[in-house]
């Protein structure tokens, strides 16, 4: 039997403020595994009507999200072993130590169960003090915003800088300012605990897919000509991706990530394809790709559509989900980089496409594996796949409204077009609003800071960004589960 040290109020805190992040998606942000927009679709602006409910969302994320930053890799209590903050530190999620023979006289402290516990895998099953060190949720949210923070500056014709001015800070204080940048390796990733410790492992490039959306948010200001996105910026940003590129395509454990078959080989072509153009390595993105479609996705779809690497996992639906999103990327970013390249046609080994995995995901109830709090995962894959392969049929936007009566306020609903045409519910509420919205003043400009944010304990693959409700809620839930006062 598996025992836990950790106090029995913490660690309830702990598991409970994961599963939270779960469910706050219906007070905030929702997460997209992953995805790529073609800059100059957004800045050409040339955006349908029924895209105005998404364009406000969008507004309204990028001002929320901009009130967590800036993000600085060096905000954790807990050291990597090299002993450098500036060193990115994470540990695996599914890892839980067996302390059944250590110590059972005698409480454990933190540090000890840390390294003298054996710990063990649970598949699918989130160790909840592995988020007691939040470089992976703080990464996230710093791609969550740099992200919609360009975008919204961008369809609001460039006129609120404080959403541009945003967005650059968040990039400067992670990359680039000496006092807080991340050093170009993810040696320390999702390290396995225990006696005598364990380097990172490759499945730690994994926290850093959010690459994808921080590289699409600087193609956009580099496009758009942005003021505060200066050459100089520019140049350190490639000089610091180059070095890790090169960590990416040298390292052991980046090698091995790159020969994943599943989600993780998936994810390890988002970005290394999307940091390549980041570089104004063209051909390289189209090698990138190249390598990705006819390598480890000949084998990633069986005939019926089915994803067997990812079925074969504890949470299924969600991997099926997961994997879609990123080929969807990978197919996107390939389409930017080559716009003659075919591979939303390419068949896998079975004769499968994209689109074959989508509709067997979509076939797939997520209540059959206990998964109904992970359908809207699938929602924005439906989108972009309707857009690449057209709906004729309705097949898609009906499920969507079967599924997701308001999906066409989601902000995938801008991008993925042309998709659901005729749902005039998506126009904004008015033209005021939607000019009101599209122009809104975002947070107030934050100033790096150092302070430790360690404690944030929010799940990599479905963290939502902190609003009121959310907020008060979760505190209020706490005192509850707790009987300790928080208000």
């Amino acid at each position: 039997m598996i025992t836990f040290s950790v106090p029995s109020v913490r660690f309830t805190l702990l598991q409970f403020i994961t599963i939270f992040s779960f469910v706050s998606t219906a007070f905030g942000q929702t997460v997209y595994a992953n995805d790529f927009v073609d800059p100059d679709y957004i800045l050409a602006g040339n955006f349908d009507t029924h895209t105005g409910r998404a364009q406000q969302t969008i507004v309204s994320w990028a001002q929320k999200l901009a009130v967590g930053g800036p993000w600085s890799v060096i905000n954790k209590t807990v050291s990597p072993p090299s002993g450098d903050k500036h060193d990115y530190l994470s540990w695996a999620p599914y890892w839980w130590p067996d302390c059944s023979g250590v110590g059972n006289t005698t409480a454990l402290s933190d540090q000890q169960v840390w390294t003298t516990c054996p710990y063990k895998n649970r598949d699918g099953q989130f160790n909840p003090d592995a988020r007691l060190v939040n470089n992976v949720g703080d990464f996230q949210d710093l791609s969550e915003a740099v992200f919609y923070s360009t975008v919204a500056w961008a369809i609001g014709n460039k006129v609120n800088t404080s959403f541009e001015t945003n967005a650059v800070q968040f990039i400067k204080t992670w990359f680039l300012d000496p006092d807080t940048k991340m050093n170009p390796n993810l040696n320390y990733g999702q390290m396995i605990r225990g006696p005598g410790g364990e380097p990172g492992d490759h499945t730690g490039v994994l926290d850093l897919k959010g690459m994808t959306k921080i590289v699409n948010a600087i193609l956009i200001l580099r496009k758009a000509g942005s003021t505060a996105w200066t050459t100089d910026l520019d140049n350190q940003m490639v000089a610091w991706t180059k070095q890790y590129i090169t960590w990416l395509t040298t390292a052991d454990i980046a090698v091995q990530e790159s020969k994943a078959t599943n989600n993780h080989g998936s994810f390890y072509y988002n970005q290394l394809t999307a940091l390549r153009l980041l570089v104004n390595d063209t051909d390289g993105a189209k090698a990138s790709s190249n390598a990705y479609f006819s390598g480890i996705f000949m084998n990633q779809i069986a005939a019926n559509g089915e994803q067997p690497l990812e079925a074969s996992r504890t949470r299924p639906y969600h991997y099926r989900c997961y994997n879609l999103a990123a080929m969807i990327a990978n197919a996107r970013l390939a389409k930017y980089a080559d716009p003659s390249s075919t591979f939303w046609n390419k068949t896998t080994a079975a004769g499968a496409t994209i689109k074959s995995a989508l509709d067997f995901a979509m076939g797939v109830s997520p209540s059959a594996s206990g998964e109904t709090s992970y359908a809207e995962e699938l929602y924005p894959n439906v989108a972009a796949i309707a857009s690449v392969y057209g709906d004729a049929s309705n097949n898609y936007e009906n499920f969507l409204k079967k599924a997701d009566g308001e999906f066409n306020q989601q902000p995938y609903m801008l991008w993925d077009q042309p998709f659901a045409v005729d749902l005039a519910s998506g126009l904004a509420t008015t033209p005021a609003a939607h000019k009101s919205a599209t122009t809104a003043s975002p947070a107030s400009q934050h100033k790096p800071s150092t302070s430790s944010s360690g404690q944030k304990s929010k799940e990599s693959a479905s963290s939502a960004s902190s609003v009121k409700t959310a907020g008060s809620w979760l505190m209020l839930s706490i005192g509850v589960l707790t009987g300790v006062q928080v208000f």
